[in-house]
């Protein structure tokens, strides 16, 4: 019998005619990712960003513009920066941390399209733990042994050296929890990046709420914690489970065109 992954394997990767019809679907997706981590809560005053790789400049990548909440992100408002950060497209400030820490990654990461980070409360929670997740759930297996954990918290990243380390501890995964700060999550899609953000922050509050009860949780095994994550934790699985959340943003906010 056919699994729905089967089903939906003839759809990814999507074909595009020109650069500018890829550049153009990245960039709606990218402010539609945004305006769903507003849906969801996870702004944060100015901190937070998601980027994605120019398609035709790979080392550019386009950027919500610094102090714009994720709610007002339309298509038009995008940046694109280059290598030195500087704004070779659209009108306003880069977030000098977010150019510290997606041009490294997109550096060290030729096979990212996109980079997604926010301080969202469970995230943030969770990782004042500075340990990695558990697989707790069938979500939370999406991430076994496919995410670090960057323990050199020293303030805000306006550095790229300490681009490059988070980097460094991301290193071929798709995840990152940054001590006493965040979630870091990277995608060969946009669409995936995003996904893996928005159940990375449910895996935290799920586990959070499971280490509160009176009795302690009780973990997937090593053999099925590992067999669920390559079932659920492919780049197809997160591109696939981001299409709902695009077909729901766009119903609410189709403004996200403009």
């Amino acid at each position: 019998m056919a699994t729905n992954v089967d089903l939906i394997q003839h759809m990814y990767p999507m074909k595009f005619e020109s650069v500018e019809a890829e550049r153009l679907h990245r960039k709606q997706r990218l402010a539609g990712a945004l305006r769903l981590f507003s849906l969801f809560g996870f702004d944060e005053g100015v901190a937070g960003h998601i980027t994605a790789r120019d398609p035709e400049y790979p080392d550019y990548f386009w950027v919500n513009p610094f102090a714009k909440h994720f709610s007002q992100i339309r298509v038009s408002d995008l940046l694109l920066v280059n290598d030195k950060g500087e704004i070779m497209e659209g009108s306003g400030m880069v977030n000098v941390a977010a150019f510290a820490i997606h041009s490294r990654i997109h550096e060290a990461r030729p096979d990212v399209i996109a980079a997604a980070h926010a301080h969202s409360v469970y995230g943030k929670a969770f990782s004042t733990l500075g340990r990695p997740l558990d697989p707790l759930t069938q979500d939370a297996c999406a991430f076994y042994n496919d995410h670090g954990v960057f323990n050199d918290y020293s303030g805000v990243v306006y550095e790229t050296e300490e681009g490059d380390r988070i980097a460094k501890v991301l290193g071929s995964k798709k995840a990152a929890i940054l001590q006493n700060h965040g979630l870091l999550t990277v995608g060969h899609t946009v669409e995936s990046a995003a996904w893996w953000y928005i159940t990375m922050e449910r895996s935290c509050q799920a586990q959070l709420m499971a280490e509160a009860a009176l009795t302690p949780p009780i973990p997937i095994g090593p053999e099925a914690a590992a067999g669920t994550r390559d079932q659920i934790g492919t780049e197809l699985v997160g591109w696939c489970c981001f299409q709902p959340l695009w077909d729901k943003i766009v119903k609410l906010q189709p403004d996200l065109f403009d």
